[in-house]
């Protein structure tokens, strides 16, 4: 499969393909068959920049890009691929490009996070709740007044753009999704669509309907997951659910399984929301002991108790202030791990010195509440997250948990990729909510996360 970050796409994405990662294999499922590329607006070059949605989306990498396929175009073409376009894919469109090694320094984000800058216009007062009163940014874009914030500081009035540096989220297992962006901004996946090619491609008009509709049902017939492990095998053997197969089947529907009363059907939460390898756990002793493994992970993640307090989004609710759960207390949505209902959280990532997690080279914000019951307060964050949209300061930091399938495709993690590997994922919610795992329980989840 040639990358689209540096060459074609190729003539036909197959109904089924799979790629190795270092986990093992993780593969691409169309239910419909295969896909062609030429007639497909997924694959079209629709802006100025010659990019196309499968740039920033490669399916090799879960349908998202990685620090490693980002610095094999670079290599192939020095820093010229239509990845390494100056709008969101240098750290300010106004950074030098002129040398290779300026190329190196301008692209460092994507390079080594796999992370595009993002630009979004903050709300006029009075929907904007805050001010942004000062700003460390080693890029200078937020403080460029041509790009960035046009006002700001403990006197002024905020005005302006603010740049943060995220992931670009999966174009795949989109039928589960319950908010669009990590900062829930978009509305539809059509609105998506016309925002990326307008923004990322830097089209001059907006893709025609008939062009959305294409990438629209491109993405929603598209499921992705590991297919098999590097210790386990086959992720469909002796009962188990892995691989896209089995998600491509998954019933969803909005709010089911949701532990705070969204369930529509009012069903009660389940916290055995992932059942993926319970047959692995039947097995007892004949199962191997990478497959035992694999399950005990998945058994831990669905019963672990954990204490999750301090998560504005759900501990500022009513009655909420301490809640008695397991990760699929927020992972509800059944074998799939993200939250059934819209429901943005701040856990953490964001602060400047998260413990455990690689903050390096991302601008800190410090934001003053000047309206709202959080009037007086102060934050410093790396991302605003959804109060960049909304204008509120409850929404400072908070950003959407994602779907958690075919992760061992798709490093690193977390919206700004503070978390190299699955590994300080694990070390990270650890230490936040004190779960107290052993190594030996630590691994075991890991092993799980990597079999998703």
């Amino acid at each position: 499969m040639p990358d689209q970050t540096a060459e074609p796409a190729p003539p036909t994405i197959p109904g089924f393909e799979t790629f190795p990662n270092p986990d093992g294999i993780s593969a691409n499922f169309q239910p419909s068959g295969d896909t062609a590329t030429a007639t497909q607006a997924f694959f079209s070059p629709l802006g100025t920049n010659t990019r196309t949605c499968q740039t920033c989306h490669q399916p090799a990498a879960g349908w998202t890009i990685t620090p490693a396929l980002a610095q094999k175009a670079f290599q192939a073409t020095s820093g010229t691929a239509p990845l390494f376009s100056p709008v969101d894919g240098a750290v300010c469109p106004d950074a030098d490009v002129s040398t290779y090694s300026k190329r190196l320094q301008a692209y460092r984000l994507v390079l080594q996070k796999g992370l595009i800058r993002i630009f979004i216009k903050l709300p006029d007062a009075p929907t904007l709740e805050f001010s942004i009163v000062g700003v460390q940014d080693p890029y200078g874009c937020n403080t460029n007044s041509a790009f960035g914030l046009s006002s700001f500081g403990p006197s002024a009035l905020t005005q302006g753009t603010v740049s943060v540096y995220r992931r670009p989220l999966p174009t795949t297992n989109l039928p589960f999704l319950t908010s669009l962006m990590w900062d829930g901004r978009e509305p539809s996946l059509q609105s998506q669509a016309i925002d990326a090619a307008l923004i990322h491609l830097q089209a001059g008009a907006p893709p025609t309907p008939a062009q959305v509709d294409q990438i629209v049902a491109f993405e929603t017939g598209l499921f992705s997951a590991q297919e098999s492990g590097a210790g386990t095998g086959p992720l469909t053997e002796s009962g188990a659910l892995g691989g896209p197969r089995a998600l491509a089947e998954q019933p969803f529907s909005v709010g089911v399984n949701d532990p705070l009363g969204g369930n529509p059907t009012g069903a009660p939460f389940d916290p055995d929301a992932m059942t993926l390898y319970s047959a692995w756990e039947d097995l007892g002793s004949s199962a191997t002991e990478a497959q035992a493994t694999v399950a005990r992970g998945e058994k831990l993640f669905n019963e672990r108790p954990v204490t999750i307090i301090g998560v504005p989004g759900l501990n500022d609710k009513p009655g909420l202030a301490t809640v008695k759960g397991s990760c699929t207390t927020c992972h509800d949505t059944p074998n799939v791990g993200n939250h059934s209902v819209p429901l943005p959280l701040n856990i953490g990532v964001v602060a400047p010195s998260a413990t455990g997690l690689d903050t390096t080279g991302l601008p800190v914000f410090t934001i003053r509440c000047d309206a709202g019951p959080l009037a007086g307060q102060v934050f410093q964050v790396t991302d605003p997250g959804k109060a960049l949209v909304s204008g509120q300061c409850a929404d400072i930091g908070k950003t959407k948990g994602p779907i958690l399938r075919n992760l061992a495709a798709r490093a690193p993690y977390f919206h700004n990729g503070a978390a190299p590997a699955l590994s300080h994922v694990v070390d990270f919610y650890n230490t936040r909510f004190e779960m107290h795992l052993t190594d030996a329980e630590k691994s075991d989840l890991v092993a799980f996360l990597k079999s998703l």
